[in-house]
């Protein structure tokens, strides 16, 4: 079956500038099939960019032949969070992509996709979102291979996609508190958008120094970054269409290059993982959630 790259929503809180170059250079040099835009961590952030600069952007990926998808807030509490969510799911003609359950209210069985940041543990949870309208299922990338493997055999039962992270610091929960903030002596609502201070999070360490998690605003992240060039040819087998790379500070055309060369099998997943290696993240590469050990160990191919 055909396969195709996509790159997930930018978890973290760059400078306007800075994500309007980024999604540039997307546009113009990245191999990526699927953008997923918009603010899904913290509805605070959403003036720096969503509202001044989403469209345009929208509009150069689209001119370059890129699916755009406009990802849900993961997390609604306050009244403005219920308010940007109406508004989000009023976007007709566009492709959604929806991570907090309260949407579904609103989309009213119109087509969508599940995002990453809701939780789709089994088959029966996929077959009653697919019921409501969902088309596409972006899986937890804690999932292990018999969870990944499972699902994507339901989705082909049930006419679904389904994609899987493959690249970029994991999401492992979200809390109404802002940890961010409070490292820095700081309350949510007077966060002075600290997390800006972080490209890719805030390391958190063990009280023996070492690093075990990053913190991105009310997000917790692992610490590693996944890396699952050698797994995708095994899941696409499986029945996975998609595989996703998140946004990170380092150089990301060259990471959705590589991931692309060894998607489309023009080289091997060694190659790849080398030329990953060469870009100098200063995080370790994982794997162990899908391979049923610890998730920050990594699995040798």
């Amino acid at each position: 079956m055909d396969a195709q790259l996509t790159l997930g929503p930018n978890l973290f809180h760059w400078a306007p500038e800075r994500k309007l170059d980024f999604y540039r250079r997307i546009a113009d040099e990245s191999p990526v099939g699927t953008v997923y835009l918009g603010e899904v961590v913290c509805s605070k952030r959403t003036p720096f960019f969503d509202d001044r600069h989403l469209e345009e952007v929208a509009e150069r990926l689209t001119r370059a032949g890129k699916q755009v998808v406009y990802s849900s807030l993961a997390e609604v509490v306050i009244k403005r969070e219920r308010k940007l969510l109406m508004e989000w799911s009023q976007q007709q003609g566009r492709d959604l992509e929806v991570n907090n359950t309260a949407a579904l209210l609103h989309l009213k069985d119109r087509p969508h996709r599940i995002g990453a940041l809701l939780n789709v543990y089994n088959e029966d949870t996929m077959a009653y979102l697919a019921g409501r309208g969902a088309t596409h299922f972006s899986l937890l990338a804690e999932l292990p291979k018999p969870a990944v493997a499972g699902l994507a055999e339901a989705a082909r039962g049930l006419g679904v996609g389904v994609e899987v992270q493959v690249f970029g610091r994991a999401s492992l929960a979200l809390s109404a508190r802002c940890y961010h903030a409070r490292a820095h002596g700081r309350i949510k609502d007077s966060c002075q958008f600290v997390c800006g201070e972080d490209d890719d999070g805030m390391v958190l360490s063990t009280l023996d120094e070492k690093p075990f998690l990053a913190v991105n605003g009310i997000q917790t992240l692992s610490y590693g970054y996944l890396e699952m060039m050698a797994e995708m040819h095994e899941m696409r087998d499986m029945g996975v269409s998609h595989f996703r790379v998140m946004p990170h500070s380092c150089d990301m055309i060259e990471v959705t290059k590589a991931f692309d060369d060894v998607l489309q099998g023009r080289i091997e997943a060694a190659e790849g993982a080398a030329r990953l290696g060469a870009l100098g993240i200063a995080a370790p590469f994982v794997n162990g959630f899908y391979h049923g050990v610890p998730g920050d160990t990594l699995v040798p191919a």
